[in-house]
């Protein structure tokens, strides 16, 4: 089993925030000297309340800390971009990194981001579907013409291809059961968000599984999922440390309609013990073992990538949790 580091990079405005990046450089090194395996930057535009540095400079910072880890974009929002300059930008992430880029794109869900950029958000499935495969014509190296309702290129032929051959593996995160189904048809992996519970996840993972039946194509090669992580020595401190800032989050994310983008029966309008069960992964360092043994068992899940920070929640916690998982969880499941 591998384990992802998922960079918390929103931050509140008021911080330093040349000093919050440096810490996440911090971070990394730390995670790649315990024996984590990847390192991820999620995606949003207009992030009120808090800050939020971008994948693709992010990861390419990060990569000289990086070394022998995989970078993961987790996810971009690809119906905001043209499927050219997000093929330049990967491609070119990807030789940096010698190789080691997992291209992990969603959807997205905030209509003013749609907005800011001059797109209809009911176009964004279309885009989706329409980039992913520009990019993929692209990353060929060869000269692509694309004639689509979003996209027409004519002998576009892309500056220099990903050193990944034939391509980086690309991982659709979805939290409807119609992008789930969209991730089966079009992606080398579903990437489970950290937002649904494990009974949601359990059934959604059997729909991507016989959605890739129905289409003739291959079980998934990987089973990745995105978790809430907090790990203390002590059980109830890893509880009330966590919960202020886990607390604030997802009030923002009620405030982005986030949990309207879930299938029925999930919400965040629930008090925070109820929020956290089968949805987080928070204890002592035995706690998350067993939690995360749990989901392993459950869902066959291949790479964890945890997020072990939210808007500000100081940086001696966040080493202090990579090191409990780096000294006392990672080699259970080596």
């Amino acid at each position: 089993m591998r384990f992802g580091l998922a960079l918390s990079v929103q931050h509140p405005p008021e911080d330093a925030q040349d000093l919050r990046f440096r810490e996440h450089v911090e971070q990394v090194a730390l995670a790649r000297a315990v024996g984590f395996d990847s390192v991820w930057a999620s995606q949003h535009y207009l992030s009120s309340p808090f800050t939020y540095f971008q994948p693709i400079p992010t990861l390419a910072r990060i990569a000289a800390e990086a070394d022998g880890m995989a970078l993961g974009t987790g996810c971009l929002l690809l119906p905001l971009h043209h499927p050219v300059e997000v093929a330049e930008q990967i491609a070119t992430l990807d030789v940096i990194s010698g190789g080691r880029v997992i291209f992990g794109v969603g959807l997205g869900y905030r209509d003013v981001e749609n907005e800011a950029f001059g797109q209809d958000p009911r176009e964004r499935v279309g885009r989706l579907v329409e980039g992913l495969e520009v990019i993929e014509r692209l990353w060929s190296g060869e000269p692509v013409t694309y004639a689509g309702r979003h996209f027409q290129l004519r002998e576009v032929r892309i500056s220099m291809p990903p050193l990944q051959r034939p391509r980086p593996p690309v991982w659709l995160a979805a939290n409807s059961d119609a992008g789930v189904r969209r991730a089966a048809r079009l992606g080398d992996a579903w990437l489970m968000n950290p937002h649904a519970t494990l009974p949601t996840l359990e059934r959604q993972l059997a729909l991507f599984r016989e959605t890739r039946r129905d289409a003739g194509k291959p079980p998934a090669g990987e089973v990745p999922m995105t978790k809430e992580c907090y790990v203390a020595p002590d059980a109830a401190a890893a509880l009330a440390e966590a919960r202020p800032f886990l607390q604030s989050k997802y009030r923002a994310y009620q405030r982005w309609e986030q949990d309207k983008a879930l299938p029925p029966g999930e919400g965040f309008a629930l008090p925070f013990e109820e929020l956290a069960r089968d949805r987080f992964i928070i204890g002592d360092p035995r706690m998350v073992g067993d939690e995360i043994a749990r989901y392993r068992e459950r869902l066959g899940v291949t790479t964890i990538t945890l997020r072990l920070q939210w808007p500000g929640l100081e940086q001696a916690k966040v080493l202090r949790s990579i090191r409990l998982l780096g000294e006392q969880v990672l080699p259970r499941f080596r």
